[in-house]
């Protein structure tokens, strides 16, 4: 079951996601507004953040922008914003995924569980090799080739 914090400011979308995710399998904590995220973010771990972009206060993009600055969580912008600059403008502020709204909650659950594929971190002993050296992420350990 993964953690989702969802930063919604229209309390209708934001329970009617919520209800979809939670029969998915999830657990889904709300946030009205930017910063009320920003501080149930440090206050609890999560496994993704979903944004909204349009929000009174910091928007969207600022969210992630100050998320980015101090943590890798998994982050898909959830807007009805869908100009090619806003796609890349969240993508860009630090965003993994970008998703316009209306959605299907099972294309959601699928685009969360895709970004959370890509944060997991490698298996123990699975080493990646660059040239000369060699990566072991479980031990957190560089070794060159002499």
């Amino acid at each position: 079951m993964s953690a989702l914090l969802l930063v919604e400011d229209d309390p209708g979308v934001a329970e009617a996601l919520r209800l979809a995710l939670v029969s998915l399998g999830h657990r889904v904590e709300l946030a009205c507004d930017g910063e009320t995220g920003l501080t149930k973010m440090a206050a609890q771990p999560f496994d993704v953040m979903l944004l909204d972009v349009m929000m009174p206060g910091i928007d969207g993009f600022e969210t992630a922008r100050r998320v980015r600055v101090a943590s890798l969580l998994p982050i898909i912008m959830l807007t009805a914003r869908s100009d090619p600059i806003d796609i890349v403008a969240g993508l860009e502020c630090g965003a993994d995924d970008y998703v316009t709204k209306p959605v299907e909650p099972r294309v959601l659950d699928a685009r969360i569980k895709a970004v959370l594929r890509r944060a997991t971190p490698h298996e123990q002993g699975s080493l990646l090799a660059f040239g000369e050296l060699a990566i072991n992420p479980a031990a957190m350990t560089v070794t060159r080739a002499e």
